[in-house]
Formats: structure tokens, sequence, C-alpha cells
């Protein structure tokens, strides 16, 4: 019962971290073109994030039930995969570097899953097809694929998107552009948040869900006082506190800022306007919204910082940093196998101090 408790305060930890973290996904371009002031961006980061994580749940079970088998994950295995998740976050974001919080509990996830498993691959779901409905789930379908497609999706969409609005809009005097901008940045940076919330919380609320499915399922929830009954689910489900509970707790973190990747995303990648600025968030946005849709965690990180690109080499290519480019892609690249590496440590170490018998 303590042990469970402490999972769902360091979910929620989790939570916390990933707003600040990712608060430069929405905000970084509104303050870069000085469309809002800092703390405006924040409050709309913090309000439309919280607004986002209230609206779905198709996320959250892809994280639960749709990449590692059940049967091998106990409540040490979300632990660890936690502790690896939280701990990427902390080393990229001490670097200014924008990573994917959702790659990072995934692969400490799967990690973890498999040292319980005692380094048996199948417990990972790497390919799954529902023989009645024929959807395809699992790893490769949820993560992979999404982890490759979103990025080119960002980039090439935020091209196209700015490449448009400069063939409709070259007549346009300059300074009647960014006064209409301006005011339409403010709804995009409010979308992008949206979006957000509605992907990323969702992965913390997939998380908590799990431990209170796994403890019901193992008895460690029995026999609770009754204002604690609440706590036991016999059956995965996510309940409207869980979902309330993550929600704030984003949008408390997205308050906070993070402002080490503000910057090397609203300055460092493109020197941005409002036009650009309106592209790259309204392309991220969209990207984002149709992956929540369908139920894959996607990297925000990945999909704004790619639309950023993309409007940015409508100018010229040379207007992109690729060498900042370069060190966000290494982070990218890394974050999966390393947080896995991790998680899978970190429970290898539990077993064998014997701390993995819940």
């Amino acid at each position: 019962m303590t042990f469970i408790i402490l999972l769902i305060l360091v979910a929620l930890a989790f939570e916390y971290v990933n707003g600040f973290h990712d608060a430069a996904n929405a905000i970084a371009t509104s303050v870069a073109t000085r469309v809002l002031t800092a703390k405006q961006a924040v409050t709309i980061a913090a309000v439309f994030n919280l607004l986002g994580a209230m609206a779905g749940t198709a996320v959250a079970t892809t994280i639960a039930s749709g990449l590692v088998d059940g049967n091998f994950v106990t409540l040490t295995t979300i632990f660890c995969a936690l502790v690896a998740a939280i701990a990427w976050n902390l080393v990229t974001w001490w670097f200014g570097l924008p990573s994917s919080s959702s790659h990072a509990l995934i692969g400490g996830l799967c990690g973890s899953a498999l040292a319980t498993a005692a380094g048996n691959w199948h417990v990972i779901k790497w390919a799954v097809t529902d023989p009645v409905t024929h959807k395809t789930a699992g790893l490769l379908y949820k993560v992979v694929v999404p982890m490759l497609v979103s990025p080119v999706c960002g980039c090439v969409g935020g091209f196209l998107f700015m490449g448009l609005m400069i063939v409709m809009l070259r007549e346009v005097h300059p300074a009647k552009l960014n006064k209409v901008f301006g005011k339409a940045q403010i709804g995009s940076a409010a979308w992008m948040s949206f979006s957000h919330g509605l992907n990323d919380a969702q992965k913390t609320m997939g998380i908590i869900a799990l431990t209170l499915f796994t403890g019901s399922k193992s008895g460690a929830l029995d026999n609770l006082p009754g204002w604690l009954a609440f706590l036991h689910t016999p059956k995965f489900e996510i309940d409207f506190w869980v979902k309330a509970c993550c929600a704030v707790v984003m949008g408390a973190g997205s308050a906070s800022g993070g402002w080490r990747i503000i910057k090397t995303m609203g300055s460092k990648l493109v020197r941005l306007q409002t036009t650009h600025g309106f592209a790259a968030q309204t392309t991220a946005a969209a990207v984002i919204n149709i992956a929540s849709l369908w139920g894959m965690p996607l990297s925000t990180t990945h999909v704004i910082s790619s639309s950023i690109m993309g409007v940015g080499a409508t100018k010229r290519l040379s207007a992109v940093r690729w060498k900042m480019m370069g060190r966000i892609v290494t982070a990218w690249v890394f974050t999966l196998p390393l947080t896995m590496g991790v998680g899978y440590s970190l429970m290898w170490l539990c077993m064998h101090l014997g701390w993995a018998r819940l």
C-alpha cells in the first residue's frame, strides 16, 4: 500500500518534470517572436495543457497495455521505468536539449519489463494485430513508425504551409502581417499547448492506471479502508481523479517554465518572425492532435522542432542552425536505447538486492 502511494507520487513527479521540460514545445516560438511575454506564454501553456490532459485516454491505454506484456509488469518494474525517465529528462534539461519525455518513459518501461522477464524479448509487444478489429498495435506501429514519420510530417508540413503563406501573402505589407499573425500566434500557441496536454499528460495517466491495476491484481490493495477504496482497480480503467491529478500537475509543471530549452527552441534553431511562429505551431499541433486520436504516444518535441526547421528552411537552408539541430537529433536517437538500458539496469539491481518482490 505504501509503495503504491509512493509510485503514484513518483509518477506525478515525472508529470511535473515533463511539464516544465516540454513547456518550450508550446511557448518558445511565441516568446521568440515577442508576441507574448514569458509570463503570458507560460500561463497559456499551463491552462491549455490542463484542458488537453482532460480531453482523452487513447494514448494512456497504449502506454499501459499496448507495449509490454502485463504479466511481467510489477510495481517495482513501473518504479524503475519512472526513475529512468525522470533521470533522462533532468539530464537533457540541464544541457538545454529538447528530448522526448514520451520515449524516455517508453524506453524505461520496456527496459525494466525486459529485466523482470529475465531478458526474454517476447515481453515487448513489437508488432501486434487484433484478429477481430485488424487494428495494429505494439512498439513498432505505435512508437517506432511514428517516431520516424512524425518529424518528417512536421518538417515537410511546416515547409509547405509556410511556402503557401508566402505565396498568398506576398503583396501584404510586413507591418500588417506582424499585427495579424501576432494575434493568430496566440491561438496557435494555445492549440499547441492543448495538443501537448492531450498527448503527453496521458502517458502518466496510463502509468498510474497500470500501477493501480497491477497492485489490485497482486492483492496489495486488498482490505483498504473505506476512504481509500477508490484505489482498488480490479480491471484496467482510467478514473476521473487520475485524469484530474495528471492535468493539474502537468499544468503546474508548464507554469514553472523550462527556460533552458525555451532558449534553444526559440532562438538557437531559427530566427523566427510571427508568420513563422504561427506556421510552425499550427503544423505541429495538427500532427500531434491526429496522432493522439490514434493512440500514438508521439514525441511532441520531435514534431515542433522539425516544424520549426521546415518553416525556417523557407527562408533559405542556411537559416537553420544545422549544428544545433544535429545535437537535438543525437538526443532523439539515444533516448530510447539509453533509457531502456537504465530501466533494465535499475530493475536488475532491484532483483539482485531482493527489492523486486512487489
